[in-house]
């Protein structure tokens, strides 16, 4: 059995004052007042991580990086170790979601050995499993694996459905990318009971997406398309501004599987409007590389095709996405199918399975 969610990043009065599913407009505004009115560092260090928070959440990145900084800096100055662990979490956070994960993984690593050494079991849960996010959207799932689901045991024995949403749809999205869609249906549906169960209305909206995207790639379009505007709703009640962008990513995705190109493109360019407003270069890339692929079943130059495949092939190997990378090379070889090597084999898959439909594509 599992309780509510619960933020545990609203640390002191502001965990009273707010909630899992309070919007982000209201969190920022609650800490930017909470800082204001702060007497002491430990207050201040709590209001700026919420404040880093809100204004991740929003898209706000440059915001975002002075509020986690703040914070950081006051809870050094108290020797606090936990607190300084979340401020290295939300700092870590924030890498990866700007597309520097080598930057994401020193910080979240550091903020696993704080929160140890403050004894903050939440913090440290909380760094490994941005630790092991991390690798997985880099498509390196034989690492993280094991520690997703260590994070799901720990879920399970402190009964916090919100890790254990969290814990469940990355063990999913590793079953979907390699190819066992059944299993990867099974965990994305069970985690989207146990987020409405828990109150999560954030980590339904992750889940339904996980759901719609297994059921776009077995050929129920319609279905998923309910499900992202399912999701839709909930981000835009939350002021969730990078999940939405990345929901709208998937429709397109959605839309794409189903032949549905003009549609996908009108959809891709809105989604890369909005991660370029947020500044969030891997968005913008999956994005770039579904509006490229609609563009070309649309009849669009095979010359321009490969250029852009080549520039994306580049930022997706700078920023260490492998998984996306593949993707760029699988479809590459299918406009040049004459072309020597063909894409590596995602990572994890085994050869029993049915080949993988790309995550992004």
């Amino acid at each position: 059995m599992y309780g509510k969610a619960f933020a545990p990043e609203y640390q002191g009065e502001l965990g009273a004052a707010l909630n899992v599913n309070s919007s982000y407009e209201d969190v920022l505004a609650t800490a930017v007042r909470a800082r204001r009115d702060a007497r002491t560092d430990v207050e201040r260090a709590r209001a700026s991580l919420a404040v880093a928070e809100a204004n991740r959440r929003l898209g706000r990145v440059d915001d975002a990086r002075t509020a986690w900084r703040e914070s950081y800096r006051s809870a050094r100055a108290t020797g606090d170790r936990g607190a300084m662990s979340w401020a290295l979490w939300s700092g870590g956070t924030l890498a990866r979601q700007c597309g520097s994960l080598a930057l994401a993984r020193r910080l979240l690593t550091h903020a696993v050995t704080l929160a140890d050494e403050g004894g903050d079991r939440l913090a440290h849960g909380y760094s490994l499993a941005g630790l092991a996010e991390t690798g997985r959207i880099q498509g390196d799932y034989e690492a993280v694996a094991d520690l997703h689901e260590q994070l799901l045991d720990q879920a399970r024995a402190h009964g916090e459905p919100r890790h254990m949403v969290w814990a469940m749809s990355g063990i999913a999205q590793i079953h979907r990318n390699t190819g066992d869609y059944a299993k990867a249906l099974e965990l994305f549906e069970e985690a989207a009971r146990i987020a409405a169960d828990g109150d999560d209305a954030r980590g339904r909206a992750w889940s339904l997406r996980g759901v719609a995207d297994v059921l776009s790639v077995q050929g129920e379009t319609e279905r998923a398309l309910a499900l992202l505007t399912e999701a839709e709703t909930i981000c835009r009640a939350m002021d969730l501004a990078s999940a939405l962008a990345y929901n709208h990513k998937m429709r397109g995705n959605v839309l794409f599987r189903a032949g549905r190109y003009t549609e996908a493109c009108e959809v891709y360019a809105g989604a890369l409007r909005e991660f370029e407003e947020m500044h969030e270069p891997r968005g913008t890339a999956l994005s770039r590389l579904g509006l490229v692929k609609s563009r070309s079943r649309l009849g669009g130059s095979k010359d321009e095709t490969l250029a852009e495949l080549d520039a994306l092939e580049r930022d997706f190997g700078r920023i260490g996405l492998r998984h996306a990378r593949d993707m760029v090379i699988a479809f590459r070889a299918e406009l040049l199918p004459s072309a020597s090597g063909s894409p590596a084999a995602p990572y994890g898959a085994t050869t029993h399975r049915s080949p993988a439909v790309p995550a992004t594509s």
